[in-house]
This record gives C-alpha cells, sequence and structure tokens, in this order.
C-alpha cells in the first residue's frame, strides 16, 4: 500500500564542536527544546504540494506554475552540541527529507540539514543544503510553531544559480505536535528573467 508520502560561508573560529551520541538515551538527557518531539521518522499521509517554475519546453511553458502533488520521508536524530564565540550555546538535531512526486515514484528533491536551538535566546535555526549547489541558514523565535526566514545574506549558491536561477529569499513555518508535522515554505526566486513565488506544503505523521 502506498504511503503518500535552499549558507553565507562561516569563520570556523571561535566555535567549538562536540560530537554527541545519538542514542534515544543521549537525546532524552539533552534540552532540544521545541524541536524534541521531531526525533524519529515522519512520513506523508495526504500529498503535499509543490509550486514550481515549470522548464522549458514543458506542458505549462518556461517560468509557468508547474503543479507537482509529492510524498516525503523525514527522518531527524539527535547531533551535537556547539559554542558559538564562547557565549552562543546550540544544540542540533541533524535531519534528512527525500521527496517523491506522486505520479511515478521519482525522488525529485533531497535536503539535508540541521535543526539548531539556542535556548539561552530562545531561537531556532534551519541550516541545510540541497544538491543545486544551493545552502540557506533561515531563523525565528523558538516553538511548537514558529516561522524561520532568511534574506539574501543567508543564502549561498553557486555563481550559475547566481545568474540563472537565484534565490533572493525563504521562510517556512513549521507548526510540530506530538505525532503531527505540518510545514509551509516559500523560496522567492528570479529566473528565466523574471520573478517567481515557489511554495512546498505538507503534513506528516510521526511512524517511528
Amino acid at each position: 500500500m502506498k504511503t503518500f508520502r535552499h549558507l553565507p560561508a562561516i569563520a570556523l573560529t571561535a566555535i567549538t564542536f562536540s560530537l554527541s551520541c545519538t542514542t534515544p538515551a543521549i537525546a532524552q538527557d539533552v534540552d532540544f527544546g521545541p524541536l524534541q518531539p521531531l526525533i524519529g521518522t515522519w512520513k506523508s499521509v495526504t500529498p503535499g504540494v509543490d509550486i514550481a517554475p515549470g522548464r522549458t519546453g514543458s506542458a505549462v511553458g518556461e517560468g509557468g506554475k508547474a503543479i507537482e502533488p509529492y510524498y516525503e520521508v523525514r527522518t531527524f536524530e539527535a547531533a551535537a552540541d556547539a559554542v558559538n564565540a564562547s557565549d552562543q550555546s546550540l544544540v542540533a538535531i541533524y535531519y534528512k527529507q527525500e521527496v517523491f512526486r506522486q505520479r511515478d515514484d521519482a525522488k525529485f528533491h533531497d535536503q539535508r540539514g540541521y535543526l539548531i536551538y539556542d535556548k539561552k535566546n530562545q531561537m531556532v535555526y534551519n541550516s541545510f543544503c540541497v544538491p543545486r549547489a544551493v545552502c540557506v541558514v533561515a531563523e525565528g523565535t523558538a516553538g511548537v510553531k514558529m516561522t524561520l526566514t532568511a534574506p539574501q545574506r543567508g543564502i549561498a549558491e553557486s555563481s550559475y544559480m547566481s545568474k540563472n536561477a537565484t534565490s533572493q529569499a525563504y521562510s517556512m513555518t513549521l507548526d510540530i505536535a506530538a505525532d503531527t508535522l505540518s510545514y509551509t515554505q516559500t523560496t522567492q526566486l528570479n529566473i528565466y528573467g523574471k520573478e517567481f513565488t515557489h511554495t512546498e506544503a505538507a503534513t506528516l505523521e510521526k511512524v517511528r
């Protein structure tokens, strides 16, 4: 039975890392704040919707609205802690996201990153990369429902992407419950010589 299923360079000086074991016992000993319920595996149970710029020669035309229902699998696990500039203490959860087209089960998006919690300042960061030579750092106030945003300075991309499909801004809203995770995200693009708002939205359920 089928289940439905985008960093500036950072100087490494004054940043220290210590690897934490990713066992459940260690995860329970670390305060991940609102991120704690995420640890585990999540899958779509109804299709998400991706609205992306159409490719040259596609049915919707170059830069048209290509609507693609999808399903996904996300896995979250306890990762590492870090201290920035001797002052900012962080804990991180690593995640892997794999997204598949509903119509043919082909994977069309792969994302690896960290959700990072700053307890003292009550901030969460989403630091991730996708294999289009694009990486993002978005941030926002911690909570079970939160909006994380990245201006253009928070987005790193290849020279090709800067010239041909640049990401100008990114935002993501997360709504975390014990067994459900809903999100919407928006990337402001300039592609094919014009502006395009790329959106995705989905709800997942925790399976383990």
